[in-house]
């Protein structure tokens, strides 16, 4: 989706808001208060995304180490999983969208893409990390972001299992949150990659000899390297346990929760 900028900052105020509908004039305030608008509207639309991803979990954990039927749909280009979990969960969080927010586009794993009248498009996973499950092992989770027509604004990554969010926002917000308890994630600092803990999810995503090459050449020379991992790759190196992931053939639905959350996070 497309969406414009502001292309002459420091020129536009807001003096009213009225039914949700802003009211415009011009002044040297505007950059200020446009902010403050987008970063309320932007917590606003987190909260949601939190709320509406345990709601997809509420769905998901009783398939969760339970017999479960899995198909394939990955085909001629690999072996690709789905479950009823995941269509259920997607099912969930498209539908509290749809209620919520009946303008906006959502672009979804399972369900495809939907277009939408406004410049936002939720963009949601409901599990990354399907092997995992269906393994009965942890490293999965419920993925939904919001694009604003020009990056991520909002990302909210929840695992439902141990009860764990993580959440980033535009605004600078990045935190894992269980039950009451709240916590700033940061990144660690890694001058040189001789220090770093790489991690990458499976190392057969590298398929070309180039591919291959390109994660040797990080890989090798680090201190080591994990394998599996799928999202919460992403969330340790936004808590400072790891420095590197590198993966390859992911698509928007893989990344675009965890962009805000680890750009937050420094």
């Amino acid at each position: 989706t497309g969406g414009a900028g502001w292309h002459q900052p420091g020129t536009v105020r807001i003096v009213a808001c009225r039914n949700g509908r802003a009211i415009i004039g011009s002044g040297p305030q505007g950059t200020r208060a446009a902010f403050r608008m987008n970063n309320a509207t932007n917590a606003a639309f987190l909260e949601f995304a939190v709320h509406t991803a345990k709601a997809a979990g509420d769905v998901i954990l009783p398939h969760f180490r339970a017999a479960l039927d899995v198909a394939d749909k990955g085909g001629a280009k690999g072996y690709d999983p789905v479950t009823v979990a995941d269509r259920a969960a997607e099912t969930v969080i498209s539908e509290a969208i749809l209620r919520a927010y009946p303008g906006h586009g959502i672009r979804g794993e399972e369900h495809g893409w939907q277009q939408g009248a406004s410049k936002y498009t939720w963009v949601i996973d409901p599990i990354d990390g399907t092997r995992s499950f269906i393994l009965g092992q942890m490293h999965w989770a419920t993925l939904i972001a919001l694009h604003d027509g020009t990056r991520p604004v909002v990302g909210v990554v929840h695992q439902p299992f141990v009860g764990e969010t993580f959440v980033g926002a535009a605004d600078g917000t990045a935190q894992w949150r269980r039950g009451e308890e709240r916590r700033a994630l940061r990144t660690r600092p890694c001058a040189r990659i001789e220090d770093a803990i790489v991690v990458t999810t499976d190392p057969r995503q590298f398929r070309t000899p180039e591919e291959t090459a390109a994660l040797h050449a990080i890989a090798d020379p680090a201190r080591f390297l994990r394998y599996g991992g799928d999202c919460y790759c992403y969330t340790q190196l936004a808590m400072g346990f790891v420095d590197v992931v590198i993966e390859n053939g992911l698509q928007a639905y893989d990344v675009q929760a965890l962009m805000p959350i680890i750009a937050s996070a420094g």
